[in-house]
C-alpha cells in the first residue's frame, strides 16, 4: 500500500531502517504563525499574501470561517493564501465549525468581539472538551456578552462591535493563546487597549513574542508596560506581504529521528534562526542519549511528546516537569504518551502528580515487539511513536491520517528519505 492511500489506512507499521537514511525534507509552514497572521490579514484593509504558510486541517478551518466572516481567502499554491479584505468581519447566519484547531477557537472568540451581531463558534468533540473559560470571562470583563455554559467549546459571543473596556486582565495559566487572541483583537477601538495577564502566570510565553512580531508585522504598535503587560495603540492593521517560517514543532520529529538513528537529514532551517518556542527542544534533543535529568517543558510545550519518547531510549531517567496543560491539548498528552510507552514495555513511563518520568531502557532498539500504539486522534502522539517505530520492529501507529492536523505530509516526507512503511 503507498501512502497516496494513507487516509483510508487505520495504521501504518514503519520498517527499522538498514540502512542511513539520507536526503531533505521541506517542512511545512508554521502553524501558529499561520493562524495568527490569517486573522491579522483578514482584520487588515486590502490584500494580503501569505506565503510558505501551512496548508492543515487546522488552518483549514481557520480559513473556511474568516469566509464564513465576510473574507475573501484564496488558496494561491501549496503554501500561498491570498487574503482580501476591507477590515471589518461580517456577521455568520450559521456558527463556526472549527474541528479541534485550538488556535482557531480560541483566536476567533477573541476576534468575534469586533463583529456587531451574535457569533457561535463550536468544535468536534474533542474541542468541546477543551477549555475556553478564561478566555470567556475575560470577553466579559471588556463589556462583551460572552458565554460558554459547559467552559469548552460551544462559545456564543454578542458584541455592539468591539471591547467597552479597554483595560482588562484574563488568567493565562492554561494557555497562552488566550492571551494572544485578546491582543490580536485589541487593536481596534477608540482608545488603547490594555492588557494584563492575572498573577504573573502563563504557560508558554514564546508564543505571545510570536503574536506580538506578527502583529507588527501589519503596522500595530505595542508598549509592554510590565513584565506581563502590554498597551496596544488604537491602529488599524495594515495589509501586507508575508512569509511564514517552517514549522518548529515538526522539525522535532525529524531532529529525533536524526539523533536516535545518527542519521542527519536536512530541514533546510536552523534551529537559531526559527523565533518559535520549540526550536529551544532541540539544545536538548542534541544531547540524546544523554538528555538531562529533569527537563522543564513549560516554554516548549509541543515538543514534549517528541523528547518524551526519545527519552525511552536515553541512557539514564528523565523527569518532564512544567507540563501541566499538556492534559487539555488534543488529548492528555501525558497520559497518552506514558500509556503508550508502557504499551511497548511496562515501566517505562509513570505519571507523578503532573510530572512524567521515562525510565529508559536502550535494549529496546533492535528488539521485536508487537504492539499497536494508539494516537487519541492526537498528531503529536502518532509523530512522536513513529521515532519508536523506526528502532522497534512491531509496532503499528494506529489512524495514521490524524498527522493532517498539523503535517499532511508526514508519512511521505519520512517515504522520501528512505522510511520503508505499509499501511494497513
Amino acid at each position: 500500500m503507498t501512502s497516496d492511500q494513507m487516509p483510508n489506512s487505520a495504521a501504518v507499521r514503519l520498517t527499522p531502517p538498514q540502512h542511513k537514511l539520507a536526503g531533505s525534507i521541506a517542512l511545512p509552514g508554521s502553524k501558529s504563525i499561520t493562524n495568527r497572521v490569517l486573522l491579522i490579514a483578514a482584520l487588515a484593509s486590502g490584500k494580503s499574501h501569505i506565503s510558505g504558510a501551512l496548508k492543515s486541517d487546522d488552518t483549514t478551518y481557520m480559513a473556511r470561517a474568516l469566509r464564513q466572516l465576510g473574507v475573501t481567502v484564496e488558496d494561491a499554491g501549496e503554501t500561498d493564501f491570498v487574503i482580501d479584505s476591507s477590515g471589518e468581519l461580517t456577521p455568520s447566519s450559521e456558527p463556526l465549525f472549527l474541528g479541534n484547531a485550538g488556535t482557531a477557537v480560541r483566536f476567533l472568540t477573541a476576534a468575534a468581539a469586533n463583529i456587531t451581531g451574535t457569533t457561535v463558534l463550536t468544535g468536534d468533540e474533542h474541542m468541546q472538551k477543551r477549555p475556553i473559560a478564561p478566555l470567556v470571562q475575560a470577553l466579559n470583563e471588556a463589556g462583551v456578552t460572552a458565554v460558554a455554559p459547559t467552559g469548552c467549546p460551544p462559545v456564543t459571543v454578542t458584541s455592539d462591535g468591539g471591547f467597552a473596556n479597554r483595560a482588562i486582565e484574563v488568567d493565562a495559566s492554561l494557555s497562552s493563546q488566550y492571551v494572544s487572541a485578546l491582543m490580536m483583537a485589541g487593536v481596534k477601538g477608540d482608545t488603547p487597549f490594555s492588557l494584563k495577564v492575572k498573577d504573573g502566570d502563563i504557560g508558554a510565553r514564546g508564543y505571545i513574542d510570536i503574536t506580538l512580531e506578527c502583529m507588527k508585522a501589519f503596522g500595530a504598535e505595542i508598549e509592554q508596560t510590565g513584565p506581563l503587560s502590554w498597551d496596544i495603540a488604537n491602529r488599524p492593521y495594515s495589509a501586507r506581504d508575508y512569509w511564514v517560517e517552517p514549522d518548529a514543532s515538526a522539525a522535532t520529529y525529524i531532529w529525533g529521528i536524526n539523533a536516535l538513528l545518527g542519521t542527519d537529514i536536512d530541514i533546510g532551517i536552523a534551529p537559531g534562526d526559527m523565533m518559535q518556542p520549540d526550536a529551544k527542544a532541540y539544545d536538548f534533543i542534541a544531547q540524546f542519549p544523554n538528555l538531562p535529568a529533569v527537563i522543564d517543558g513549560s516554554q516548549m510545550q509541543d515538543a514534549i511528546p517528541t523528547i518524551a519518547v526519545l527519552a525511552a531510549f536515553n541512557n539514564h531517567p528523565v523527569r518532564f516537569v512544567g507540563i501541566a496543560n499538556l492534559r487539555v491539548k488534543e488529548c492528555d498528552r501525558i497520559n497518552a504518551v506514558a500509556t503508550e510507552l508502557n504499551r511497548i514495555q511496562p515501566g517505562l513511563a509513570e505519571e507523578i502528580g503532573d510530572d512524567l518520568l521515562i525510565t529508559p531502557d536502550r535494549t529496546l532498539i533492535g528488539k521485536t515487539i508487537e504492539a499497536d500504539i494508539h494516537t487519541y486522534h492526537d498528531h503529536r502522539i502518532a509523530m512522536a511513536f513513529s521515532q519508536a517505530a523506526l528502532v522497534i520492529e512491531g509496532l503499528r501507529i494506529l489512524d495514521p491520517a490524524c498527522t493532517a492536523k498539523t503535517y499532511p505530509g508526514y508519512w511521505r516526507d519520512l517515504n522520501s528519505v528512505g522510511v520503508e512503511m505499509a499501511f494497513e
